[in-house]
């Protein structure tokens, strides 16, 4: 098994546990089910930079990343700084993070929220806006396409955009259906972790302009980002590169200030 198929084996247990425990008759009734959705789609579009920031504690690829700063100063630090979406980590086991993180982070900021999960149900998507997110995650690598296409419909009629997540040209082409959103790239070799920017050049052109193209892991660089916009790409997720030093927000402010001169 690879890392990738040990977590979803994983996340499969713990959602059916969830489901257990908190029915979904509770989330539709949380305090948030009802808020109206903040739409990344178009804050990247109207964005000059196009950074969607992560809050990550550790990950499989890096161990610790930062275990110290805590949500609320890290999504206030992003806001003022200028991102135009805040991506969160909820996976506990591997990544850290918890569906409670989401929750501080949307009572911190008003900025778009993606819910980074393994997400393998629609149980998963409810949580997600119950807890106040606006985006969700949908890797490619691990579901069907007739999940995929199950899962961003089921999340439109909650109002949550999609983002789905390719690796490859395989990935790409199964996926593409009009219920997406946004398209990212992610530049890891799941089975190596070895990290090429070469991966969103090389699919940019296949990836029809309907959708938003974003291009996620190894953007450490304000080169990386200047190198990838002319291939039509909106949207940059940076993760670690603004959560491995003392103060996330700071980074991200520094970064975005650089990007734009």
């Amino acid at each position: 098994m690879n890392i990738l198929e040990k977590i979803v084996a994983d996340k499969k247990k713990e959602v059916l546990l969830k489901k257990g425990l908190i029915p979904v008759s509770q989330l539709e009734h949380s305090v948030l089910f009802e808020r109206p959705t903040l739409s990344l789609v178009e804050a990247l579009r109207l964005s000059d930079t196009g950074i969607i920031a992560e809050h990550k504690r550790r990950s499989p690829s890096r161990s610790v990343i930062n275990q110290s700063l805590n949500v609320q100063d890290v999504a206030t630090g992003y806001e003022n700084a200028g991102v135009s979406g805040m991506s969160v980590l909820t996976d506990g086991k591997y990544f850290g993070g918890s569906l409670d993180d989401v929750l501080i982070a949307r009572a911190s900021c008003n900025l778009p929220i993606l819910r980074k999960e393994f997400i393998i149900d629609e149980y998963q998507l409810l949580e997600a806006k119950a807890y106040g997110a606006d985006v969700i995650l949908l890797i490619a690598a691990i579901l069907t396409k007739e999940e995929i296409e199950q899962f961003s419909l089921f999340a439109r009629s909650l109002s949550l955009n999609v983002l789905l997540e390719v690796h490859n040209e395989a990935e790409l082409q199964k996926s593409i259906m009009p219920s997406l959103d946004m398209i990212g790239v992610n530049n890891r070799n799941l089975k190596t972790f070895e990290v090429s920017l070469a991966t969103s050049k090389e699919l940019s052109d296949q990836i029809p302009n309907d959708f938003l193209k974003v291009s996620e892991s190894g953007i450490s660089s304000i080169e990386a980002i200047k190198e990838l916009r002319p291939f039509g790409y909106k949207g940059f997720l940076i993760g670690e590169n603004f959560m491995k030093t003392e103060n996330a927000g700071q980074s991200a402010a520094q970064f975005i200030k650089n990007l734009k001169v």
